[in-house]
C-alpha cells in the first residue's frame, strides 16, 4: 500500500513548520508540493530527510510556482515538462520505483481574474497549458498519477455555488471543457470523486478573503489526484485534510491523501 499527498503549501520555507507537522502526524509514502517558490538550491531538503523524504524531486522558482516531490520510497525523477512555454517550473514527474508507475506534480496557472483570452492574456496561457498537457497525455504509454493543483473545479458540486461562479475563473464552461480533452486523452480517473462520489462536499480551498471560512465555506476542489484506469481500480481511500485550513499562517488549500494497493 502507497499512500500519496498533494498539496499547494504557498511557500514551503514559510510554511516549513505546517508541513513537518503534516508529515508527522499523517505520513504519507509521497508528498507532492506545490508553489513551493523557492530554487532548488534553497529547498528545505535536510528537514524532509530528517523526517525520513530522503528521496526529492525539485524543480524551483525563484519567489513564484515550483514543484517538489519528496518520499520515504524510492523514487526517480523522470521528466520536467514547461506546459506554459515560458520556462516556469510547474512540473516535475518521477517514476515509484518497483511499482512501475509514474507519478506526475502539476501546478496548473491559475488564469487570472477574467475568463477571456482577448482581455486577459494569463486565461489564454491556462487553456493552451492545458492543450500541451493534452498533447502529452495522448501519448502515454505506461501507468501513470497525475496530481497537484489544477485550479479548476470541474463538476457542479466541486463549488459552494455552481450558478454564481460560472463566470468565475477556475469554472468557467470552457475550462471544464479544456480539462475533460485533457482527461479524455488518456481515460485518466478522477480518483477523488472515485471514492468520494458527487454531490458529496469535498472542497480543497478557501480564499483568505474570508475572515471565518469554516462558517462561510465558500469552498472550491482546485486540487486532484487523477490516476490511469488500471492504477484508480488499485485506489483504497481518498481523504481531504481540511484541519490544515485551521492552522497558523496556514495555506489556502489542504492537502489531499489517497491511498494505492500497487
Amino acid at each position: 500500500m502507497i499512500s500519496i499527498a498533494t498539496w499547494n503549501i504557498n511557500s514551503v520555507r514559510l510554511r516549513m513548520p505546517l508541513v513537518e507537522r503534516y508529515l508527522a502526524e499523517h505520513a504519507p509514502d509521497v508528498l507532492c508540493l506545490q508553489e513551493i517558490k523557492t530554487v532548488a538550491e534553497l529547498f528545505p531538503a535536510e528537514a524532509f530527510a530528517a523526517l525520513g523524504y530522503t528521496y526529492q524531486a525539485v524543480h524551483g522558482q525563484k519567489g513564484y510556482h515550483g514543484v517538489a516531490t519528496v518520499s520515504r520510497i524510492p523514487i526517480t525523477e523522470v521528466s520536467r515538462h514547461d506546459w506554459q512555454a515560458n520556462g516556469e517550473a510547474r512540473h516535475v514527474g518521477v517514476r515509484i520505483d518497483g511499482c512501475g508507475v509514474e507519478l506526475h506534480n502539476v501546478y496548473i496557472p491559475a488564469g487570472g481574474d477574467e475568463p477571456d483570452r482577448e482581455v486577459n492574456p494569463k486565461f489564454g496561457q491556462k487553456l493552451d497549458f492545458l492543450a500541451r498537457m493534452t498533447d502529452w497525455a495522448s501519448a502515454i504509454d505506461q501507468p501513470t498519477i497525475i496530481c497537484g493543483d489544477f485550479n479548476i473545479a470541474p463538476l457542479e458540486s466541486d463549488v459552494w455555488s455552481h450558478k454564481a461562479l460560472l463566470k468565475v475563473v477556475s469554472h468557467t464552461p470552457i475550462e471544464v471543457e479544456t480539462l475533460a480533452a485533457f482527461q479524455a486523452a488518456h481515460g485518466f480517473v478522477d480518483v477523488g470523486r472515485q471514492l468520494i462520489p458527487a454531490p458529496e462536499r469535498s472542497y480543497s480551498w478557501w480564499s483568505y478573503r474570508a475572515k471565518d471560512w469554516r462558517a462561510n465555506d465558500k469552498g472550491r476542489r482546485l486540487d486532484h489526484i487523477w490516476a490511469s484506469p488500471d492504477v484508480a481500480a488499485k485506489a483504497s481511500a481518498h481523504r481531504v485534510f481540511e484541519d490544515a485550513r485551521d492552522w497558523e499562517k496556514c495555506s489556502d488549500h489542504v492537502p489531499l491523501i489517497t491511498e494505492f494497493d500497487l
